[in-house]
């Protein structure tokens, strides 16, 4: 694809997916093995060891929660998955500082009005008209309140597909500098709905046979574990020879 199709196709990934990440905000988060996704199964497999510690220290946590005065002050579970909430403030400033760069370039400066010795009823329409430019919607504010960034990735998309407005078409830079900043923002929100493609190699080995085991999984898809040497495939409760 060209550098504008590359660009369009990741700003509606953003588009179309911070609803999800809005809905991820305020999900706990899953701790299991296949069937969650495959960052999720890696996860657990990297933590397996310490799950049962882990198990032990919730358990002591829990008898002091029952101890402790329902008034007292203290620590209480976070509402809202920290990460999921990092992601969409980097995102959503990545693209603010994107759309800034890019509007001081191709943004048009506002219609000026007609200096005096011009008929007046030529003045009068000029000003209505460099009324309308200088407060078109369509226009990149710099000040007051920033544009949420579904919103701020819209308005870069009509940039790169050419809208109509006060804007110049994009040169080579500005296209290649959304694009960059697209594509960041895209892959950020498929790793954290765990939804891109993902393949591992696991560190630990294949006990039958002493092979490496590759992990493939993501787009919501069921992960496959499958051992390179004897072929041996795992998946949610199936192990196929």
């Amino acid at each position: 694809m060209t550098t504008t199709a590359h660009a369009q196709h990741h700003l509606t990934t953003v588009i179309t997916h911070w609803p999800d990440l809005q809905d991820a905000l305020g999900t706990p988060n899953k701790v299991a093995s296949f069937g969650v996704g495959l960052r999720a199964y890696l996860a657990a497999l990297d933590r397996i060891d310490d799950q049962q510690a882990e198990a032990e220290r919730q358990r002591a946590r829990d008898l002091r929660l029952l101890e402790r005065d329902p008034a007292q002050v203290g620590e209480r579970p976070t509402p809202l998955r920290v990460a999921i909430l990092d992601t969409m403030q980097a995102i959503h400033a990545d693209l603010l500082e994107c759309a800034d760069a890019v509007a001081e370039v191709a943004q048009r400066q506002p219609m000026g009005q007609l200096p005096a010795g011009y008929p007046e009823a030529d003045r009068a329409r000029r000003a209505v008209l460099a009324m309308k430019d200088r407060h078109d919607p369509r226009r990149w504010k710099w000040t007051g309140p920033q544009p949420a960034a579904p919103y701020t990735a819209l308005w870069l998309l009509g940039r790169v597909q050419g809208a109509p407005g006060p804007f110049h078409r994009l040169d080579v830079r500005q296209a290649e500098l959304i694009a960059a900043v697209a594509r960041s923002a895209a892959e950020r929100i498929e790793r954290a709905l765990d939804i891109s493609v993902e393949r591992r190699t696991l560190d630990q080995r294949h006990e039958g046979c002493g092979g490496r085991i590759d992990v493939h999984g993501g787009e919501g898809k069921t992960p496959l574990a499958h051992c390179r040497l004897c072929g041996r495939i795992w998946a949610e409760g199936v192990v196929a020879a």
